[in-house]
């Protein structure tokens, strides 16, 4: 198997694209960071691929949120939405810039765009009742009390030792379209590297025809898999830490995955092989793009494997059937 030059690919950068767990997470680390992912992009811009691109916003908003909190009695802190803008905006300026640089060095005229990027959820989302998914900084005891009480803010016990055991929940409802559908496929179809939804999106919910931000966090795969629905994608590619799903992952009788149908991966799914915090939002994001959309393949690897995955050489490749 092979994709062919000229097809449209939606790329979806992992939190290591930016920034490696080991960071502090500095200007200049990031930069770095976004150099390599760059050559990497320019790569399959060079083999003649039409791009657009997606990215995570994890330790970013993150980082935020903590400066958010300390900073509290000097300026007024901002809601997560607009944390969550903030860092698209952060992280779609470095991209973006880098790619223009690097397109100018080979010499090619390529425009690239950053679209600020809503995100609809239903408002019943379930995870609206019951949120699961932990942002921002740890907290003692005191403190999370005292959060809860003062913002209303759910927060649990994440670890099970150590001095700040606490994070704050918030839901993570599953994303139904992008806001900005329109100029975003108008850019792409002209021709644009469009670089958007970054963080899953800015969520927003639709009050009597009106769009209001909420604070909630949308899985960036899933998010990305919505976007690839809007540009038409060939392929959805998604970049992470490993060159390859595997089958029993951490286990003595671990193995690579070359290729999956959709029927598989959803087996695999429901059999627990692929983690809910990790792969398994990837996994469910392909089988939707191969379900909902008449995209030809999904590919999940690393970030240094992208041109050769896209050559069929590596990476696990989900197709219908």
């Amino acid at each position: 198997m092979s994709t062919m030059p000229g097809e449209k690919v939606l790329i979806a950068l992992g939190g290591n694209a930016i920034k490696q767990a080991h960071e502090k997470g500095t200007y200049e680390e990031q930069m770095r960071n976004i150099r390599k992912t760059c050559e990497n992009i320019i790569q399959i811009v060079k083999k003649g691929y039409k791009v657009a691109i997606t990215h995570g916003n994890g330790p970013q908003v993150g980082a935020l949120l903590i400066q958010q909190e300390e900073a509290k009695d000097i300026v007024p802190p901002q809601p997560m939405d607009v944390c969550g803008a903030m860092t698209q905006g952060q992280i779609g300026y470095m991209l973006q810039q880098t790619l223009l640089n690097m397109l100018r060095r080979e010499g090619l005229d390529i425009p690239v765009a950053t679209v600020v990027t809503q995100v609809l959820v239903n408002k019943d989302d379930p995870d609206f009742k019951d949120p699961h998914k932990p942002v921002g900084p740890f907290y003692d005891y005191e403190t999370a009390m005292r959060l809860t009480k003062e913002k209303g803010y759910t927060i649990r016990k994440v670890k099970p030792t150590g001095d700040k055991p606490y994070r704050r929940i918030v839901p993570s409802p599953d994303p139904i379209k992008t806001v900005e559908q329109k100029p975003i496929k108008i850019l792409v179809d002209s021709g644009v590297i469009v670089i958007a939804s970054g963080g899953g999106g800015i969520p927003v919910i639709d009050e009597d025809g009106f769009l209001k931000g909420v604070e909630a966090v949308i899985d960036k795969d899933l998010a990305g898999e919505r976007m690839a629905e809007v540009i038409d994608a060939d392929i959805f590619l998604i970049l992470t830490d490993v060159e390859k799903v595997k089958l029993n992952y951490g286990k003595p009788n671990e193995r690579d995955i070359d290729r999956m149908t959709v029927n598989e991966a959803k087996k695999y799914l429901e059999e627990g092989h692929f983690l809910p915090g990790s792969m398994g939002p990837k996994v469910k994001a392909c089988i939707r793009f191969l379900e909902e959309t008449e995209g030809k393949y999904a590919i999940i690897t690393s970030l240094d494997k992208a041109a050769e995955a896209l050559e069929g050489k590596t990476g696990t490749w989900i197709v219908r059937e």
